[in-house]
């Protein structure tokens, strides 16, 4: 039998959680959420570019007398500057809700796998009245659907 993994959170787990998970929002409210549009239009920073982008920068600081007035240097530094402090954060909450998908999975097949156990059990020694209603209510899971009438060919 299976049991891949058993979770016990406390009433103290779940309150620091809750806590936690609402600083996390207090914290991150100035962020933004794009529109799948919008993240699609946008020009792309990865790691070849990065490069390219540090580089362009520190050029551009150590020659500010090209620099017209309309583009705002000060600003990019600015966004390099949070984005540095963002991404190790970033990473750790990416690995923690990795760790809680996979828990939330483990638990799910943990559970799913009794179940479909049991209800094996019940289809063979639950023939008695008293249990017929539920194994027809449970067996529900495992109805195919009816295929739809095929529509007759337009002549």
């Amino acid at each position: 039998m299976q049991n891949l993994v058993s979770l016990n959170l406390s009433a103290q787990d779940l309150a620091d959680a809750d806590t936690a998970i609402a600083t996390l929002r207090r914290v991150f409210a100035p962020m933004i959420a794009l529109q799948p549009s919008q993240r699609r239009d946008l020009y792309k920073m990865g790691d070849k570019s990065e490069v390219f982008c540090r580089q362009t920068l520190s050029v551009l600081a150590a020659n500010p007398q090209i620099i017209p007035p309309s583009l705002n240097l000060a600003e990019a530094q600015a966004d390099l500057a949070a984005l540095d402090l963002l991404r190790p954060r970033l990473q750790q909450l990416e690995q923690l809700v990795e760790r809680a998908d996979d828990t939330a999975l483990a638990l799910g097949s943990d559970i799913i796998t009794v179940a479909l156990e049991g209800y094996g059990l019940l289809k063979v020694s639950g023939k008695n009245e008293a249990l017929k209603t539920a194994r027809k209510d449970l067996s529900a899971r495992f109805a195919k659907p009816s295929r739809a009438a095929e529509p007759a060919p337009v002549a």
